[in-house]
């Protein structure tokens, strides 16, 4: 994956993100808020990490345990495939977390070693600052999403000032895509 590509998958997401939560829709709101418990999403998110996350054991080196693939890959699929059934409270923001840190993999590997693009830090610190702390505590304590989101849509500005400036900053590192 080019930075150029990387930058823009991100500003992409921000933008989504910003257009969802400044427009405020009662579906949206009803969406996000239902999210933490969602089943569907539960298995959607636990779903698309354990593949991302089975993909990246298959590919292990020898020197990363890649002598052990086959137990490795049995394993993590019936962890993956029993939390769906013996731990189903709040598994859709525990499978987000794993998303955003196997996603984010390929992400920073596109900047990395790109000293002559100081701008790719656009990209890399809000992922960084932001994105991995969250998810890795997300994942350990789920329950602090439904915490954030029943704050976040109480009745104010919050939601539309948090989409305002993630969609300000999507459009930001959308022109930072096209300067490198």
């Amino acid at each position: 994956m080019t930075l150029s590509l990387a930058t823009l998958l991100t500003a992409a997401l921000f933008l989504l993100l910003g257009v969802a939560l400044l427009l405020g829709s009662p579906a949206v709101v009803s969406i996000l808020r239902g999210f933490p418990r969602s089943t569907p999403a539960s298995f959607l998110f636990l779903g698309l990490g354990t593949l991302g996350f089975l993909y990246r054991v298959a590919h292990l080196s020898p020197a990363d345990f890649g002598d052990y693939k086959v137990y490795l890959l049995i394993g993590f699929s019936v962890l993956a495939v029993l939390s769906l059934f013996l731990v189903p409270d709040f598994l859709a923001v525990r499978g987000l977390a794993v998303c955003v840190l196997v996603g984010a993999m390929p992400l920073l590997d596109a900047a990395y070693m790109q000293y002559d693009q100081p701008q790719r830090l656009f990209m890399v610190a809000p992922l960084y600052l932001i994105a991995l702390p969250a998810a890795i505590w997300l994942g350990a304590q789920p329950w602090r999403m439904r915490d954030f989101l029943e704050w976040l849509f109480r009745p104010g500005p919050r939601a539309r000032v948090l989409g305002g400036g993630l969609l300000a900053y999507g459009v930001v590192l959308g022109a930072v895509a096209f300067t490198y």
